[in-house]
């Protein structure tokens, strides 16, 4: 499955039993126009988590641009003694758009088994310092 759309916070680091997950959020926009012409905006949020390689949490700042695939996943816990479940988005590979922090339109990367895979498009030598 494959979802696009912008990051609603920095991403964070999280400690998983032994592992280093990356978490955020990210909001899809479906826009579509009513038969009257009105045009309706929806927005979806998923919850996201990448275990692959913490290197690319820097890069992952709000209002950044991602296209992840991956797939869906439930999980359930609790919550001051009420049952809880929600839908997690589990990353298998991120590429970056542009928009954040430290990411930029002319530099598409993509993140896959936490190795870096650039656009044939817009490789070049500048960015061999990626610590991921």
């Amino acid at each position: 499955m494959d979802i696009t759309g912008r990051l609603t916070a920095n991403a964070a680091i999280r400690q998983a039993g032994e592992k280093q997950v990356v978490g955020f959020s990210v909001a899809v926009n479906e826009t579509y126009r009513r038969k009257d012409g009105e045009k309706i905006t929806l927005t979806d949020y998923f919850d996201c988590s990448f275990w692959l390689g913490t290197g690319i949490a820097p890069y992952l700042t709000k209002g950044t641009i991602v296209e992840l695939s991956g797939r869906v996943s439930v999980r359930a816990w609790l919550y001051n003694g009420e049952a809880k479940a929600g839908l997690n988005f589990n990353v298998a590979k991120i590429k970056l758009h542009g928009g954040g922090v430290k990411a930029n339109s002319e530099n598409n990367i993509e993140v896959h088994e936490a190795q870096v895979i650039r656009d044939e498009a817009t490789s070049n030598d500048e960015h061999d310092d990626l610590p991921f």
